[in-house]
């Protein structure tokens, strides 16, 4: 065989043995991306700090990344920016609201018992769970279709002092009338004994008590999931002074809860406040205790 013919059979199986490998060794390399709703994440390598999945998965959808939304320790806020592949997630589940909305998602949010809870829910993880579904909700999908639980366990994957993906997302058909039983029970609570906070002369702030963050915390967990839920807020005062100064003494304390609750993630167009100044009081302006009984306000669903 000639010199040239063995060069070129060289090259030949220089070209078919170079194919081969490729095809064995990195064509798998590639992940293809799985059809899910609409589309689904592709996993990456990662160290084991940073396999926590962001995982929605029901039965007619599912959209895994290892990406996830991440906390402080400590806190219920949502460390932002979020990565992108997080948000293609959220849009993707959006569609699919859109077009199932007998569908609810519950977000169970976790907390350490280490993590000292600072909010007005019952404990962070519940305070966490809100604060995803209202970055949810900021992002365009319904809140009708979303409920919130949280939970206190004994640890939770962190990298330094950020916990990674601290929730869970359970899919499952709204029951309109479990629902309905279940708010109108907390709404009967929160009004047979409702929020009242009482304020010093002439002033309009106080410290909460346990028991009235919890009652704050039964609030806010009401009107996020009741979606035409109302809080009314109304101020009172005892007797001192003139009466027009004490109905707008009374809007100025009605104004300040109503400010503390929309800190706390409540609309402000979902508040409504006014005053009674000292028109409809409790107890005798006659003594100390009696008109401090009376300057307080009044919180409750309408």
């Amino acid at each position: 065989m000639s010199k040239k013919a063995l060069y070129l059979l060289g090259i030949a199986l220089t070209i078919v043995l170079g194919t081969f490998l490729y095809l064995k060794f990195c064509c798998n390399c590639a992940m293809k991306t799985p059809t899910i709703g609409i589309e689904k994440a592709v996993l990456k390598e990662g160290t084991e700090a940073d396999l926590v999945p962001f995982i929605l998965k029901g039965t007619e959808f599912e959209y895994v990344t290892n990406d996830n939304l991440k906390f402080l320790k400590n806190s219920s806020d949502i460390i932002e920016p979020i990565q992108d592949s997080i948000a293609v997630g959220i849009q993707n589940l959006k569609a699919f609201l859109v077009s199932h909305p007998k569908q609810k998602i519950t977000i169970t949010g976790y907390a350490t018992s280490e993590e000292k809870n600072t909010t007005t829910f019952e404990n962070l993880g519940l305070a966490r769970a809100y604060d995803i579904k209202s970055f949810f909700v900021s992002k365009g999908l319904s809140e009708n279709q979303f409920a919130i639980k949280g939970e206190i366990i004994d640890e939770w994957k962190m990298a330094a002092d950020t916990l990674l993906g601290p929730a869970d997302y359970t899919f499952e058909s709204i029951n309109s009338s479990t629902v309905t039983d279940e708010w109108s029970l907390l709404k009967e609570k929160i009004n047979a004994n409702p929020l009242i906070l009482h304020f010093n002369t002439n002033q309009t702030s106080d410290n909460l008590t346990t028991e009235e963050k919890q009652k704050i915390a039964d609030i806010t967990k009401y009107v996020s999931h009741v979606s035409d839920a109302t809080i009314l807020v109304v101020g009172h005062t005892d007797d001192v002074g003139k009466r027009d100064s004490n109905m707008i003494l009374g809007d100025k304390r009605a104004e300040f809860i109503k400010n503390y609750l929309t800190q706390k993630g409540i609309k402000s167009e979902r508040i409504r406040t006014e005053s009674k100044g000292p028109d409809e009081p409790i107890d005798e302006n006659t003594t100390a205790n009696g008109k401090a009984n009376n300057r307080r306000t009044v919180i409750t669903i309408k």
